[in-house]
C-alpha cells in the first residue's frame, strides 16, 4: 500500500477530482488547504538561489491512499489533472503505508484502504 501527497494549484483541484472519480478502484481522498514558501534556482548561475519569504498563492494538498498496483494510474492522473506547465505547478510524493485499519469493520491491510 502506499500514500500519495500531492501539493498543487487550487484552481486545478476540480480537473484533478473528476479525473480522479474515473478511477473504479479509488475509494477516496482528503482535500487540505495549504500556504507556504518555496526556493527557486536562478537559470543564470546554479549557486544563487532565490527565496520567497512567502507565498500566498493558493495551493491545495490531496492525500490517496491505494494499494500498490493502483498508484501509477492515481499519479498519472493527479499530472494530468493538476499540469499547467507553469514554474510551481506542484510536487507527488510517494511513502509506503505499512497497514491500514478500518474502523467501522476492523477490516486490515489493502482491503481497507
Amino acid at each position: 500500500m502506499k500514500k500519495i501527497e500531492a501539493f498543487f494549484k487550487k484552481h486545478r483541484l476540480n480537473d484533478v477530482i473528476e479525473l480522479l472519480h474515473d478511477i473504479d478502484s479509488l475509494t477516496g481522498l482528503s482535500i487540505s488547504g495549504i500556504c507556504g514558501l518555496g526556493r527557486t534556482r536562478n537559470p543564470e548561475g546554479p549557486v544563487h538561489i532565490i527565496d520567497n519569504a512567502y507565498d500566498d498563492t493558493q495551493h491545495v494538498k490531496i492525500e490517496v491512499f491505494c494499494t500498490d498496483a493502483l498508484v501509477e494510474t492515481v499519479v498519472s492522473t493527479i499530472l494530468d489533472g493538476a499540469h499547467t506547465g507553469l514554474r510551481g505547478d506542484g510536487k507527488i510524493y510517494i511513502s509506503p503505508v505499512e497497514e491500514a485499519i478500518r474502523i467501522s469493520t476492523r477490516e486490515r491491510g489493502e482491503s481497507a484502504v
